[in-house]
C-alpha cells in the first residue's frame, strides 16, 4: 500500500507545481498586459502632440489658416495662436500625469510651469476661447480649479 501511495502523491505534487505555476504566470502576464495598454495610449497620445506641435507651427506661420479650425475666429494673431498651443501643451502635460506617465515630481514640475504660464496674458485668452469647445472637463476643471485665481 505504501509503495503505491508514493508514487500517486508524487503526481499530485507535479500537478500542484503546474497549476501554481499557471496560475503565477497568469497573473504576471495580466499585470504586464495592463502596463502595455498604458504604455501604447501614451505613445498614441504623445504622437498626436507631435501632430499638434506641428500644426501649432503651421499656424504661427500662417495665421490666416485659423479659420479653417474656427471660422468665429477673429483674433488670429500670433499671440493668441502661441497661447491656444501652451493651452494644449498645458492639457497633454495634464493627461500624461492622469495616465501616470507623470511621476508626481515631474508632475509638480509642469504645474509649476503651467501656474506661471497663466500669470501671463494666458488667462484672458482662456476665458475668451470657450474653453469647454476644445478642451474636456477634467482639464477646464484642473485650470479653473488649481490654476486660475478667482
Amino acid at each position: 500500500m505504501p509503495e503505491t501511495l508514493i508514487p500517486e502523491l508524487i503526481s499530485l505534487a507535479e500537478a500542484l507545481g503546474i497549476i501554481s505555476t499557471l496560475i503565477v504566470i497568469f497573473y504576471f502576464s495580466r499585470k504586464e498586459m495592463k502596463n502595455l495598454s498604458v504604455d501604447i495610449e501614451t505613445r498614441v497620445l504623445n504622437d498626436l502632440d507631435e501632430k499638434m506641435h506641428e500644426a501649432a507651427r503651421i499656424l504661427l506661420d500662417r495665421p490666416e489658416l485659423t479659420k479653417v479650425i474656427d471660422p468665429v475666429e477673429e483674433n488670429s494673431t500670433p499671440e493668441a495662436i502661441y497661447a491656444f498651443y501652451i493651452l494644449f501643451l498645458s492639457s497633454h502635460g495634464f493627461h500624461m500625469y492622469q495616465r501616470n506617465a507623470l511621476k508626481d515630481n515631474e508632475w509638480m514640475g509642469w504645474k509649476q510651469w503651467i501656474k506661471n504660464a497663466f500669470r501671463g496674458t494666458l488667462t484672458e485668452h482662456w476665458k475668451r476661447i470657450e474653453p469647454y469647445r476644445w478642451f474636456d472637463p477634467a482639464f477646464q476643471d484642473f485650470i479653473s480649479k488649481e490654476i486660475v485665481e478667482k
